[in-house]
């Protein structure tokens, strides 16, 4: 199983189409779960949402069930065309996210020093909306600034998804930011415990092994295009 997470701009009137369009389990081909959603600057001031982008969040049975949909007739292939897009090899789950069938049940290695890729999934609770917010701002704020971060963004589909797609230089890096004691991102995942502001939850690890497009004019992994991280697969 592989994950991809698509990201394009297509402007306002087709991204709320594209929000329509998301492809169903069932009648696609190797699709296991999808979800499209608006997306928003992370730790910004201004508008905190992107006009016109889009996301989507997708898991295939493997790498030629998402080939097949790319070049498939479905109306939102070509939006997603046009964007940039990863692929993903699930390495590690804390929670759970039901809806993602064939996430591993083990953490599974990675080097580090390699490129990572970290999802957060959460159905928020609405009577802890505003606890969450609070929360999440600081995070935010923190993760921006983080040393090692390569891009991110915060995705939404209420009221049934707010997530955030985080892609990092290194795994180490990664580890540095989300479990520093006295960082912000603790702070939240504290508060959370105490009382959750999910109905449920996923933080979910991967290792990138494929990119393609651009996402405001480059390839965020472009600095890692040695054949060893540009393979064909994962091996699992």
């Amino acid at each position: 199983m592989i994950v991809s997470v698509h990201i394009a701009d297509v402007g306002l009137p087709r991204m709320f189409r594209a929000l329509r369009q998301r492809p169903r389990p069932g009648s696609t081909p190797g699709l296991r779960y999808a979800e499209t959603a608006v997306t928003a600057r992370q730790g910004g001031g201004g508008l905190p949402l992107y006009p016109g982008r889009f996301a989507m969040i997708a898991a295939w049975d493997d790498d030629g069930a998402l080939d097949d949909f790319i070049r498939s007739a479905h109306p939102l292939a070509g939006s997603l065309v046009a964007g940039w897009h990863v692929r993903l090899q699930p390495l590690r789950v804390s929670g759970s996210w039901p809806a993602i069938p064939g996430l591993p049940d083990r953490q599974l290695p990675i080097e580090d020093d390699e490129p990572v890729v970290v999802l957060t999934l959460g159905r928020p609770r609405l009577t802890r909306l505003r606890p969450f917010l609070r929360s999440a701002g600081p995070a935010e704020a923190e993760v921006v600034a983080a040393p090692g971060l390569l891009a991110s963004l915060g995705l939404a589909r209420p009221p049934r998804l707010v997530s955030t797609f985080s892609l990092w230089r290194s795994a180490a890096e990664m580890r540095d930011y989300s479990y520093r004691d006295a960082g912000m991102h603790m702070a939240a995942v504290r508060a959370d415990r105490e009382r959750p502001f999910h109905h449920e939850s996923a933080f979910i690890r991967f290792r990138p092994y494929r990119s393609e497009g651009e996402w405001e004019g480059r390839d965020p992994l472009d600095f890692r295009t040695a054949s060893s991280f540009l393979s064909a697969g994962p091996e699992i």
